[in-house]
């Protein structure tokens, strides 16, 4: 009897073992990077899923508007952190190594392009931002000095209506949140023609998930992202 308790014992404790960690994160509807309703979640969530799942982990994401994703995610002990996020100095949190890249630069009014070659030749212009969002270094240093006049609001569709409208010339927006945008969303369906991608990109950036300075997880998301095909994955996603 003691054999068989010890034995039924050891079988409980292996099979525990192969039980992977449910790792939860918080993210933002940012389609197609992320989103609760998207195929995976997203291309970014399926990477994350795809890497945490390469070493052995689980992984839940939980949506909620940009700034509150971030606050859950770095404050609430439920969650190991947010994504996805550019790197940028000055946040409070450990950043991964880098899960994909997203090409940001400026929608504009199709019939009225806007030729630029530094951050100097758009002081003329108000800029279409978003609450909360990492746009680039020099940009937001530009925005910071009064040298670039921005108008927040709270989110890129907000944006391209008014770029539609022709009340902004220009907005920050990623070039695959943009045609995603375009093609999917029915409130500025009838006004496609109207909003184009800038030709030059501010920056090709990064994207990252942004932990909590304490989690246990950053080393093996790193050593998963190794694990996998991420742009594959991305581009499945787009």
């Amino acid at each position: 009897m003691k054999k068989m308790l010890s034995l039924t014992l050891g079988l409980s404790l292996a099979s525990t073992a192969v039980f992977a960690d449910n790792i939860k994160l918080t993210s933002l509807e940012w389609p197609p990077y992320s989103g609760a309703s998207l195929e995976n979640q997203g291309a970014s969530v399926a990477v994350a899923k795809e890497a945490l799942k390469a070493m052995g982990h689980s992984v839940t994401v939980e949506f909620f508007p940009w700034q509150r994703a971030v606050n859950m995610g770095l404050k609430n002990p439920a969650y190991e952190g947010y994504f996805p996020e550019y790197y940028a100095d000055g946040l409070d949190c450990t950043f991964s190594e880098k899960m994909g890249d997203s090409p940001l630069g400026f929608a504009e009014q199709t019939s009225k392009p806007i030729t630029w070659n530094s951050l100097e030749d758009l002081a003329a212009y108000s800029i279409g931002t978003v609450r909360g969002y990492v746009n680039t270094a020099a940009f937001d240093q530009k925005v910071a000095q009064g040298d670039l006049k921005v108008d927040p609001t709270s989110d890129d569709i907000t944006n391209l209506r008014k770029i539609a409208a022709g009340r902004l010339a220009l907005a920050v927006i990623d070039q695959n949140v943009l045609n995603y945008l375009l093609a999917t969303d029915s409130s500025i369906a009838a006004q496609q023609d109207k909003i184009s991608f800038n030709s030059n990109l501010l920056e090709n950036k990064g994207l990252h998930i942004c932990f909590k300075k304490d989690s246990k997880y950053v080393d093996d998301f790193n050593e998963g992202l190794q694990k996998i095909d991420v742009q594959a994955i991305m581009d499945a996603h787009m």
